[in-house]
């Protein structure tokens, strides 16, 4: 070869980023297995398939090395960094030895492609996978819908739409191969399908979805089908590109299961072999009379016939003509029956609830499978997964709220009066670190309010502190089951992580370790505060509440009196009055309570100057509500465990106080009463005489009515607000006890114990109104929903070993303080259907709106405003290998424990059930003896106390579908353990409650966990479409929990 030197010398002194590769080498040439010389270290420049050798980086090039005709020689030990150049020519070898062992390896790569014939091979690849590769978007992109504003760039209107029912796909189709052509005469083909999609305005090609593997045969009957959800832009003119795939090892299948980075395209040792292709337009499958198309397979270039692909569309609601015969596991000699139409169930795609479940849900993801039964039929179903906006709503409205209270006790803390030093130096700390807390709070929300995107947090984000009150990866997961002779059947399971404190962390445990500690050391505070047990500062706390609602209200209705009396209206003031009274008579009830009394005494000792004549006498809560007997036995204490007592003190001016306002409001009453009777008989008497002089007499009585009444309702004001000032003082002097004895940590108990919640309550009212949606046309649920309440289901998969028994502990409070929830169903003013969330602390109302179509098919109670009650019940059995060093080394006594209560508390329902609800309203298919069976098994079961019994979780899944309640399941991220649990019990429903064929089970659990909903959960969580387990991990799971091969390895959770 002749080469110009000058311009070789100026192309080796180029800028670095010229160039395909360059560093650091040792060099020297060898000859058999002798170095010629030492090796010397050169600048080492590859451009092409030259290789520049330089003395330094700056330096003029001192040799070129053609890279032709050359093979590189890599040492593959663990200690060998260098790689040797042979030549043809016969010429000395080339040594080059590198810094390290990856830097040996990014070499030897770079080396071995530089040359003419590594690139033509590299060509050779590229031809092969250019169809398929060519602009292609990443898989984790395919599955993110476009946004509306593209969405409606796109629409123009010279593409047709696609006709469908509403808040339905828009397009379905199943496929299936015949006659594929394998490379050699005896391979035996494991294929799958991936589908592309060719948009008519973009002409970009996205990879969309895939189907399932079938193994052993060159006649592939795919199951899982493929759809595309209502927010999908696709029209009759775009074109779907079908792709067949040889699998040659399911585990080295990359491809299919990680991302490529943009821009990045697949290699060809993969695992998998390209076999065939083919396109078709949308509007060709629709339009088709028999709504199938037959189409041929062909190489890359377009010329060689590899078989043939059929096309079926598919419409849920329609059932199959025909019998399948001679069904089998591998799936040979089996044809798609033809379907044709019928309607769609009442109550499962009606468009009337379109607008409020939108508010809801976002992003849905959908999948299509056709499965077997028994009889040799086919059944459909389809799988779909959504993120929820209430993800964020729900805490963030549950945040404000606890802002609003924090700053009401604040208030009422500041305005306890003037206190003696001990206790207004205890007043300000608690506030101090009150205001500490509120301000976090408020910080929270703020960083809550700049958060876009995504309506989910991802399993990475479960540490993260500005989102500890978001539930993490909440998601609703919804089956729609179409058989041949049963009705359609929807099953929804609510999955998201275990509401837990991850960034709190959980080194000393979770809330129920923690709570029940701290309960204990408040009773040892020694002599600086009060203890009150939690019994009394949570009535404290609703006595307030009471105040807070009541009074403004009793105020408003005496105006109302006071306005009706001015004009004179004998039906409006009976309603004043009527409103008046009640209103009254539930604030007065309000102050029942022997508390407020004790504690007002309290009070008056913690002012300046108060001086106690006679010692304090301890007090159990128990007795405080005694007479005043044991006063007179004086004991020395070192501590105040009750509430100290004053002899000089009246208590019985709280009486008299108290009861002024009941005397009051009977004033009121019978000054009322007087004026409309009086009314009454001068109506008689002057109607009888002249007309014109009653005018004149009404618009005296009006003046007079006012006059009346006006200081008797001025006096029940004030006597209100001596009873609401005292009351308040008296109240927040207990609230400041309970602070005030455990200061800092009751304040982070409250901060944990709400973080938990707010994640709980997230996935509840997601879970209840996804259930009052798909209930509106059951008027059994309806019933059971206002009589009794409403079944609400957690299956745990933690284990009770280190971290995970911190999070089981914080789950389990978490869900049991959810019993303090109702809800209210009202009629929706306005265009925004999210609920809306009133109340406090420990009584939470949750509003939620429907629209007016809607609310009229509820019973009369709901409509009237009904509270709902919740019975929320938690069922964990710990799975993966850290629940195996738990029973064997560790300490179970903490799931027992929670599976025990929890039972007696599903009894307390099924038994509340029973006795309000006639047997009539359990689904037709079900029994009560079927229930009671079933929980007698579920009794002995948790009895049993056997390793990793995963037959409660069955058990209780079974018994809560037939009470109507609502499911969920939970592990760490509800990525991992979740998706084999839901998969599971998908199927499982399939074969006990629609005939899924025998044969088919274990193939159609492998289906939903290689190519359903939940892979692609994964997917949205860490980017990586792998379950994250290892072989070892895999070994200690029950065996229905093990993914399939390929699906799992390393990844982050």
């Amino acid at each position: 070869m002749r080469f110009n030197a000058k311009d070789l010398a100026l192309l080796a002194k180029r800028p670095s980023g010229c160039f395909d590769k360059e560093g650091k080498l040792k060099i020297c040439r060898v000859v058999g297995d002798e170095k010629l010389i030492e090796p010397r270290e050169r600048w080492c420049r590859l451009k092409g398939n030259l290789l520049f050798l330089m003395k330094n980086k700056s330096s003029e090039a001192s040799e070129v090395v053609i890279l032709e005709r050359c093979w590189v020689v890599e040492f593959r030990s663990k200690t060998d960094v260098s790689i040797i150049l042979k030549f043809q020519s016969g010429e000395p070898d080339l040594y080059l030895e590198a810094a390290s062992k990856s830097d040996c390896e990014a070499w030897a790569v770079a080396l071995g492609e530089a040359n003419s014939e590594g690139l033509r091979n590299k060509i050779q690849q590229l031809r092969k996978l250019i169809m398929e590769i060519k602009e292609e978007r990443t898989s984790d992109e395919a599955r993110q819908f476009l946004p509306s504003s593209q969405v409606d760039t796109l629409g123009e209107p010279q593409f047709t739409s696609i006709q469908r029912i509403a808040n339905e796909p828009k397009l379905e189709f199943s496929l299936a191969c015949k006659g594929l052509v394998a490379a050699t005469r005896d391979r035996k083909l494991n294929t799958f399908i991936q589908v592309s999609v060719v948009h008519p305005a973009e002409h970009i090609l996205t990879r969309y979805s895939s189907t399932e593997i079938v193994e052993g045969t060159r006649d592939p009957l795919f199951l899982t089908g493929v759809t595309f959800p209502p927010e999908y832009p696709i029209y009759e003119e775009t074109k779907i590109k079908l792709t067949v795939y040889d699998v040659k090892d399911k585990s080295q299948d990359t491809v299919r299961t990680s991302v490529l980075p943009d821009h990045k395209e697949p290699r060809a040792d993969t695992g998998r072999s390209f076999l065939g292709c083919t396109t078709f337009r949308v509007g060709d499958l629709v339009k088709s009379k028999e709504q199938q198309l037959t189409l041929t397979l062909r190489t890359s270039d377009g010329g060689k016939t590899v078989g043939t692909i059929e096309v079926n569309l598919v419409k849920m609601g329609e059932f199959e003509d025909g019998e399948m015969d001679h069904i089998t596991t591998d799936a040979q000699d089996q044809k798609c029956a033809l379907v044709r139409e019928c309607t769609a169930p009442e109550g499962l795609s009606g468009k009337d609830n379109l607008p409020s479940l939108n508010a809801v849900l976002k992003n849905p993801i959908c999948k299509l499978y056709r499965f077997p039964t028994s009889d040799n039929k086919w059944m459909r179903i389809r799988e779909q997964m959504a993120e929820t906006t209430l993800s964020f709503h729900v805490p963030k409205e549950l945040i404000n709220l606890h802002i609003k209270e924090d700053m009401r006790r604040n208030q009422e803390l500041k305005d306890l009066g003037e206190l003696a030093p001990h206790w207004d130096n205890m007043r300000k700390s608690v506030i101090a670190h009150c205001d500490q807390m509120l301000s976090m709070y408020q910080d929270t929300l703020a960083e809550l309010g700049k958060h876009t995107g995504s309506s989910f947090k991802s399993s990475c984000s479960k540490g993260e502190k500005t989102l500890e009150f978001i539930p993490i990866n909440l998601h609703l997961q919804r089956m729609h089951v179409h058989s041949p002779r049963l009705k359609d059947a929807l099953y929804d399971v609510i999955t998201v992580g275990a509401p837990a404190a991850h960034f709190q962390g959980f080194k000393n445990g979770g809330l129920r370790k923690l709570l029940s500690k701290f309960e204990a050391e408040r009773r040892n505070t020694g002599y600086q505060c009060i203890y009150y047990s939690p019994e009394n500062t949570a009535k404290a706390k609703e006595v307030l509440s009471n105040i807070n609602h009541l009074q403004p209200l009793i105020s408003s209705h005496a105006d109302l009196l006071l306005n009706s009396a001015s004009q004179h209206s004998p039906d409006s003031l009976k309603n004043s009055l009527k409103m008046l009274s009640e209103k009254t008579e539930l604030f007065v009830h309000a102050f029942k309570d022997q508390l407020v009394r004790s504690a007002l005494l309290a009070l008056y000792t913690a002012r300046p100057g108060c001086v106690l004549k006679k010692p304090a006498v301890p007090r159990s809560s128990a007795e405080e509500g005694d007479d005043l007997k044991h006063q007179d036995h004086p004991s020395q204490i070192k501590r105040q465990d009750s509430i100290p007592h004053h002899s000089e003190y009246d208590e019985e001016e709280w009486d008299r106080v108290w009861a002024n306002v009941g005397k009051s409001l009977n004033c009121v009453i019978a000054m009322v009463d007087r004026l409309l009777e009086k009314d009454n008989s001068s109506k008689i008497k002057e109607g009888e005489s002249d007309p014109s002089a009653a005018d004149c007499k009404v618009l005296h009585a009006g003046g007079d009515w006012y006059e009346q009444l006006y200081p008797l309702v001025i006096t029940l004001k004030d006597c209100m607000g001596e009873v609401v000032t005292r009351a308040k003082q008296s109240m927040a002097f207990v609230l400041l006890q309970e602070l005030a004895c455990g200061l800092p940590q009751c304040l982070m108990l409250t901060l944990r114990r709400d973080i938990v919640f707010s994640q709980a309550l997230a996935g509840l009212v997601c879970g209840f109104i996804i259930k009052l949606h798909t209930s509106l046309h059951d008027q059994g649920f309806l019933q059971q929903l206002h009589t009794v309440g409403l079944l609400v289901q957690y299956e745990g998969l933690l284990s009770t070993y280190s971290e995970e028994a911190g999070m089981l502990e914080d789950m389990a409070v978490g869900i049991s303080d959810l019993q303090k929830v109702m809800f209210k169903v009202i009629e929706a003013k306005s265009e925004d259907f999210l609920p809306i969330i009133t109340g406090r602390r420990e009584h939470y109302v949750i509003e939620v709106q429907l629209p007016a179509k809607m609310f009229e098919l509820l019973p009369q109670e709901i409509k009237e405003g009904k509270l709902l009650r919740m019975y929320p019940v938690l069922f964990n059995v710990g799975i993966n290998e850290q629940q195996t060093l738990a029973e064997r080394f560790g300490d179970t006594t903490l799931q027992e424990n929670i599976n025990q209560e929890n039972l007696e508390l599903l009894k307390e329902y099924y038994n509340l059930f029973t006795e309000k609800m006639p047997p009539d309203c359990l689904p037709h298919f079900q029994e009560q003896n079927d229930l009671k069976g079933l929980l007698e098994n579920l009794h002995q079961n948790i009895q049993a106390k056997r390793r990793k019994n995963v037959e409660i979780m069955w058990l209780a899944a079974t018994i809560c579908r037939k009470l109507n309640g609502v499911r969920f399941t939970c592990c760490k991220s509800a990525k991992d353990r979740t998706s084999m649990s839901v998969t599971l019990e998908q199927c499982s429903i399939l074969r006990d409650e629609h005939q899924l064929h025998k044969d088919f089970f274990i193939r159609a659990l492998d289906c939903m966990r290689r190519e359903g909903c939940r892979i692609e959960n994964v997917l949205k969580n860490v980017k990586c479409r792998k379950y994250a387990f290892n072989m070892i991990q895999l070994m200690a799971f029950p065996k229905y929990y093990r993914p399939p091969e390929g699906t799992y390895g390393k990844a982050d959770t």
